[in-house]
């Protein structure tokens, strides 16, 4: 890969690569550092990485990356606990959103990528399953658990809009 193709790569899957990890990990300082280390990742290996793969490659390393930072994550115990209710948000609240988003978390890390690259993302089964190292019938099983988890979640009479 040129610099010219990877600096084409910057600019049309940066948006991409930052909303798939920013769903999973809903911190966007985390999400940045994550998409921004895959990047890295990418450049350093550029001369090995294949252009025309180099959606599926970005992708791939972000999401292990994701993995790594969510392992570490987890590792930290910390003293103080903070409140996410002092964040501010200056549009309204888009009630459907926020009941999908509910929805999603609700789903193990896994069932949630899995639906991101499926449904938001449009990846195929066998791209996933190449992303995330698991078997496309793996895949295949994962993702329509999810999507029940998801329709039981959404079709009870209080998330009903």
């Amino acid at each position: 890969m040129t610099e010219k193709e990877y600096n084409e790569c910057v600019r049309l899957y940066a948006d991409n690569v930052y909303r798939f990890i920013l769903k999973n990990l809903r911190h966007e300082e985390d999400a940045r550092d994550v998409v921004q280390s895959a990047f890295e990742k990418m450049w350093q290996r550029r001369e090995e990485v294949d252009y025309d793969k180099s959606k599926s490659y970005l992708f791939t390393v972000a999401y292990h990356q994701m993995i790594d930072h969510l392992r570490k994550v987890k590792r930290i115990t910390l003293k103080d606990e903070f409140s996410e209710q002092v964040a501010i948000s200056h549009k309204p609240v888009n009630n459907l959103k926020k009941v999908l988003e509910e929805a999603l978390s609700r789903l193990s890390e896994t069932q949630r990528s899995l639906v991101l690259l499926k449904d938001y993302e449009g990846y195929s089964y066998k791209e996933i399953g190449q992303i995330t190292g698991l078997s496309e019938s793996q895949v295949k099983v994962y993702l329509h658990r999810a999507r029940i988890q998801l329709k039981n979640y959404l079709v009870k009479p209080e998330n009903v809009l």
